[in-house]
């Protein structure tokens, strides 16, 4: 099973604060927009997005579909089918992609220790 391309997602107090600190570190603005209170901040293949009052904790974000660049990937693991997967294996999904469906759509669960992973599929 390939989950896509691989990110953190953090919750920050102050976003420019953030930003400059990322910046400091050798990441550059990939995507976003401070006035929406989001950025994706990139280095080399390491992406981080910066999230100021959209949610409470971290979380681990995959993209099926998608390379480190945001590249649809011409072969990949849809989001239903790792879903499939995750519930045969009897991990209890917290948000659940509708299976009717076809394209963008996303699966929520926690792993043993209550850390949130998003599983975001966008192609």
């Amino acid at each position: 099973m390939t989950l896509g391309a691989f990110s953190i997602s953090l919750s920050v107090k102050d976003l420019k604060t953030s930003k400059e600190f990322y910046e400091t570190l050798g990441f550059t603005v990939f995507a976003g927009d401070m006035s929406m209170n989001y950025l994706i901040m990139k280095n080399d293949k390491a992406l981080i997005g910066l999230f100021q009052g959209m949610f409470d904790n971290n979380i681990i974000t995959f993209n099926p579909g998608w390379d480190e660049n945001a590249n649809k990937l011409k072969s990949f693991d849809d989001v239903r089918d790792i879903q499939k997967h995750l519930k045969d294996h009897k991990i209890k999904l917290v948000n659940e992609a509708d299976e009717t469906t076809t394209g963008p759509a996303n699966i929520v669960l926690y792993d043993p220790d209550g850390n949130t992973i998003l599983i975001d599929q966008h192609v």
